[in-house]
């Protein structure tokens, strides 16, 4: 038992040493087969008829026009030219290449290669182990704090423009938080408990409306129907705050409950220019219930604080919550960022700064937009303007382009208020990728940048919208190989249009050349075998 046991640990080893021992001298025996293959063509080339084979294929191909030569590289060029169009489509959409994908999930395994998996190799371990990072919070989906009205904001949006600004997988998560948020206990559903389950999973927002209405006549104290309605009916952020406060009066001692309708008010009071109330109202929340911070009710209140120019405030609220030991969002990191800059951004200068060297607190303020940068990379683009902004989805991914959206759209005022503040922002953010040279497999002052975040954010963002993709992926091979083969078959159609003759002289030389090495190698195995080797050979 005792010598059993000691063995098993060293079986594994084995194994692994017999099928690279495997691997390695599969590739020379096909090489040595490939070898004996050409050797036996070569050696059976007179049985075989392959010269007189060859020398009617070459008087075919010399009665050909050089209209056929035309016709056949101005067809190879239009193919190439479809597989460019589709791959480069699919690499858009998808961020990958089709050709490649077919091949690594389909031709790999045929061939005994090993799936290597880009988030396998992503976080992977220092003893080789790959850690299931996939899971951790950095590539979870979270509520946006600051999401719009769907009745008064999304829906204005979709009248104007006629395009969608939700996804089905954005409102679908939706959907769950409101059932989990509202409805915890299944077991003590009443009537109205139920309809409005089923309201929650509607798609049609007719349907989900006209169930909150039976809910109320089920019960008229049905707050959770009046949220929906609020939520969904009500095309004014004034119609919404009377639904709200209407909910909050029926809502009772429903914490959940309670919470979400203060809050919701909260940013009625904030849209409709009472900042002040909105403010107390925040603070009010956080310390009734200050074991809700998961809630991120710190994030509306910055926002609002900020209106307000009330800097020191914004500040202490920082020193609460942008610790160690808390998460991280954009707001926390840009809204630091937003503060140290402030304090010198009116007086910075680039060129001045370039001849003296930057002050402490000019390096502060860089050092923070580089921590910022390093946690969204893709903010700064929405700050200064050079992509195009849209309405943020209700669920956010931290670190992702779907954050960055939902951050710049209520905060790009903010920066655009301190005087200076972009400027510097313009001078300094992209020096943070020098910092970082790897994000995804090493970060400076957070962990490395996830690679879940393109996935995640193309199922947030509407299908109009170009996703921001960190770190900026290279083209794949195969859209640069059918795109050269598409300009080369092009070149040689008109070429050969334009210059036939030149053309032939030109194909006849290159050919010439292709097959000389073969010729010479042949002369020379003629030369070094007995002659009457080679004939008993083609007797056989």
């Amino acid at each position: 038992m005792a010598d059993s046991s000691g063995s098993n640990p060293q079986s594994p080893g084995f194994t692994e040493k017999l099928k690279s021992w495997l691997y390695w001298s599969w590739t020379y025996i096909c090489t040595l087969w490939f070898a004996m293959v050409l050797t036996m063509v070569y050696v059976l080339r007179s049985p075989l008829k392959l010269q007189e084979t060859v020398n009617a294929a070459s008087v075919f191909l010399n009665t050909l026009t050089p209209k056929f030569y035309v016709a056949l590289t101005g067809t190879s060029s239009l193919i190439s030219g479809l597989i460019l169009i589709f791959e480069w489509w699919y690499f858009r959409k998808y961020g990958t290449s089709f050709i490649e994908q077919v091949s690594v999930s389909h031709l790999r395994p045929l061939l005994g290669g090993v799936e290597n998996s880009s988030s396998a190799g992503l976080f992977s371990s220092v003893n080789g182990d790959t850690e299931p990072r996939t899971n951790v919070a950095e590539c979870k989906v979270w509520r946006n704090p600051l999401n719009l009205f769907r009745g008064a904001e999304y829906s204005r949006y979709t009248w104007v423009t006629g395009k969608e600004p939700l996804t089905y997988y954005d409102m679908n998560l939706s959907a769950q938080d409101h059932q989990t948020f509202f409805l915890g206990d299944t077991q003590q559903l009443r009537p109205e408990d139920s309809v409005m389950q089923k309201a929650w999973r509607e798609r049609n927002p007719q349907a989900r409306i006209r169930a909150a209405y039976q809910a109320i006549e089920l019960n008229r104290e049905c707050a959770a129907a009046y949220v929906l309605l609020a939520e969904e009916e009500a095309t004014t952020i004034t119609e919404a705050e009377r639904l709200f406060k209407q909910a909050l009066k029926s809502a009772g001692k429903d914490t959940n409950l309670v919470v979400y309708i203060k809050r919701r008010l909260a940013m009625c009071a904030r849209k409709l220019g009472r900042i002040k109330e909105a403010v107390k109202m925040m603070r009010d929340l956080m310390k009734e219930f200050p074991l809700l911070g998961m809630l991120n009710i710190h994030e509306n209140l910055l926002e609002a604080l900020l209106e307000l120019q009330a800097y020191a405030d914004v500040q202490a609220v920082l020193a609460k919550y942008d610790d160690i030991s808390l998460p991280k969002s954009a707001t926390i990191c840009y809204t630091s960022a937003l503060l140290k800059a402030r304090a010198v951004s009116d007086k910075f200068s680039p060129e001045a700064a370039s001849r003296r060297g930057l002050s402490t607190a000019e390096m502060n303020a860089v050092e923070a937009i580089h921590r910022a940068v390093e946690f969204n990379p893709h903010v700064p683009k929405y700050l200064l303007e050079m992509k195009s902004l849209i309405l943020p989805p209700e669920h956010i991914l931290k670190r992702g382009d779907s954050e960055a959206v939902a951050y710049a759209f209520f905060h790009l005022q903010h920066w655009k208020r301190a005087e200076g503040a972009l400027n510097l922002l313009h001078c300094t953010w992209e020096g943070t990728f020098r910092i970082i040279p790897y994000p995804l497999e090493k970060g400076h002052l957070f962990y490395p940048y996830p690679g879940c975040t393109e996935t995640a954010d193309r199922e947030l963002l509407p299908s109009f919208h170009e996703v921001s993709v960190y770190p900026k992926k290279e083209l794949p091979f195969f859209i640069l190989f059918t795109a050269g083969l598409c300009s080369f078959c092009a070149m040689l159609a008109m070429l050969t249009h334009q210059f036939p003759e030149l053309m032939g002289v030109f194909v006849k030389a290159f050919f010439s050349t292709l097959f000389a090495p073969l010729g010479f190698f042949a002369d020379k195995m003629e030369s070094f075998m007995p002659s009457c080797l080679w004939h008993q050979l083609a007797n056989v």
